[in-house]
Order: structure tokens, then C-alpha cells, then sequence
């Protein structure tokens, strides 16, 4: 995770002491973080080998594993916590992998790119897919295969029957929780089976 401020407030979400699996890890700096700061314990999940070597590097334990095949390796509520955090845009089952994230911890934090924010919105009325700090690609670049919004993630959420147990946006690392689908550029959610 490159952003500090991002990083910070998942941290915050998370409870002291916590065993947490980090789904699409990339290089094991949050859980790097939260191994120092918060006392957990845990495993990172990444695919690029250069990031599993920088895990490896941080001290991190880290399995090389592809999301887009599941989580059939963990049992149910393997972890206090699962992150996914910038992952959810990258993967092509994204639906089932909410599920699992929820199957596999207790709680299930979630964020990525607001596409809603504001300045997304005006990109696109004056024609441009919008390049920003969250979302820094080229359309014709992007890892990113969907978008999503604030307001379309808590649909989903509620569809597969999970239980928002918070949910807000983050934007220059403050908390927005008013408006947050216009105002955000990170959508944040913390969820748990019903």
C-alpha cells in the first residue's frame, strides 16, 4: 500500500492482537505495520513475485497464491480479520471473493477507489476517463478490470447478505462520512456474516 495516510486508518480498524490474513498484499507494508504497531499476527496473499520477495524482505509471511482461484486453503474463520484492501478492482470474481473474505475472518475490511468522488465524475462529463492519486493509470493502462462506487459496494454487500458493521470514505486521509460516495476517493467497509 503506498499510500501512508490509507494505511493508517484500515490500521485503526483493526483490533489489537489480531490474526489477519491481507488478501493482494503487494509488497507487506500494511501488515508490516500492523505486525508492528498493532501487535498481529498474520499472512499476506500475492501473486507478483517481486512483491512476495519485498514481503519476504519486510519479514512478512506471505503465500504466493492467485485470488482468482479462491480460498479453498483456509477453513471457515481462519482469521480475527481479512483485508482486502485496493484488491477487489483487480479480480475477476470479485462477488465471490467478498464472500469468502467474510467466510474466512470473523471481519472483513474492504477499500478501494471511489469511482463516484467528485473530480471522477467531472473527468467523465468533460470526456476523460479520470487519472487522480487513487487512480493513477491510463484507461488504455489500467490493472484495475472494474470500477466501483461507495454506494454500488454497499449494494452488493447487502445482496450477498453480509452485515455493514461500518462504512465510510476516506479522502487525504480523513474519514468522510458525510456524503462519502461524492466526496471520497476511497470507499471503506467493514463487514461480517450475518
Amino acid at each position: 500500500m503506498s499510500d501512508p495516510l490509507i494505511m493508517q486508518a484500515i490500521a485503526r480498524l483493526v483490533p489489537q492482537g489480531a490474526r489477519v490474513l491481507d488478501l493482494g498484499c503487494g509488497d507487506g507494508a500494511l501488515l508490516a505495520h500492523l505486525q508492528q504497531h498493532r501487535g498481529c499476527t498474520g499472512y499476506g496473499v500475492e501473486l507478483d513475485d517481486a512483491n512476495v520477495h519485498a514481503c519476504v524482505q519486510r519479514g512478512v509471511n506471505v503465500l504466493q497464491l492467485n485470488l482468482d482461484e479462491g480460498l479453498s486453503l483456509f477453513a471457515d474463520q481462519s482469521f480475527d480479520v481479512v483485508l482486502q484492501i485496493d484488491t477487489l478492482q483487480h479480480l475477476r470474481n470479485a462477488e465471490t471473493m467478498l464472500r469468502e473474505t467474510v467466510r474466512v475472518g470473523q471481519i472483513g475490511i474492504v477499500a478501494f477507489p471511489n469511482f463516484a468522488h467528485w473530480f471522477n465524475r467531472l473527468s467523465v462529463l468533460q470526456g476523460r476517463m479520470p487519472v487522480t492519486k487513487r487512480l493513477p493509470y491510463q484507461w488504455y493502462d489500467t490493472p484495475n478490470i472494474r470500477v466501483g462506487t461507495y454506494a454500488d459496494f454497499g449494494d452488493l454487500a447487502r445482496k450477498n447478505h453480509l452485515r455493514i458493521m461500518d462504512a465510510f470514505g476516506l479522502h487525504q486521509g480523513q474519514e468522510v462520512r458525510i456524503l462519502p460516495n461524492l466526496m471520497a476517493g476511497t470507499a471503506v467497509y467493514k463487514l461480517q456474516r450475518n
